[in-house]
């Protein structure tokens, strides 16, 4: 496994914390025949009482997955994220991150296989090329209605509250930018 100190530090801490080494949680995990990813983590944390973050990490752990364990980059993850059909949204990541950037020093962007997840001390928003024609934000905004182009995230992510679909640079706006720094903010 090939992950960066501050993910063997979690790793240490999760056994540390829950007196379970990490390759009897796998174990868990395989036994308990959860194929999906969040499947894992709603498990982990209904059953077993982790935290989000530790139950992501065994999550990925177990799985194997590109996130945690493939070693790619995270320009290479981006890279794959906009191949092929999913080109031609580039330039909409491209503008929203040069937004989100904007924010702070501390902003941390953190590439997915499918998303980029957008952190401060927590996870508040991701970027996601959801269709060949359109990139999702997610973004953690509770207590705001949802209101015309922000909506709420629904089905789309549980990890985020809300939703803007973007299809243009134009898309991202003056609008777009005040929910941005909300969710930065709370973040």
């Amino acid at each position: 496994m090939d992950l960066d100190a501050a993910g063997q530090k979690m790793l240490a801490n999760i056994e540390e914390k829950t007196g379970v080494k990490v390759a009897e949680w796998v174990k868990r995990i395989h036994a308990s025949k959860k194929a999906k990813h969040g499947e894992i983590v709603a498990w982990l944390k209904a059953e077993h009482g982790l935290t989000h973050g530790y139950a992501n990490l065994l999550a990925h752990t177990a799985k194997g997955s590109a996130a945690s364990t493939s070693g790619a980059s995270d320009d290479d993850l981006v890279e794959a994220m906009f191949a092929g059909k999913k080109a031609d949204l580039r330039p909409i990541y491209d503008a929203v991150m040069a937004k989100v950037k904007a924010l702070g020093t501390d902003v941390e962007l953190a590439p997915k296989k499918a998303y980029v997840s957008l952190r401060r001390n927590k996870q508040w928003g991701l970027v996601q090329p959801s269709t060949a024609t359109r990139l999702d934000l997610g973004l953690v905004l509770k207590g705001v209605p949802p209101s015309g182009r922000l909506e709420a995230s629904g089905s789309f992510n549980s990890m985020v509250t809300h939703r803007v679909r973007l299809e243009s640079v134009k898309d991202v706006n003056a609008e777009l930018v005040t929910w941005l720094k909300a969710a930065y903010a709370a973040g």
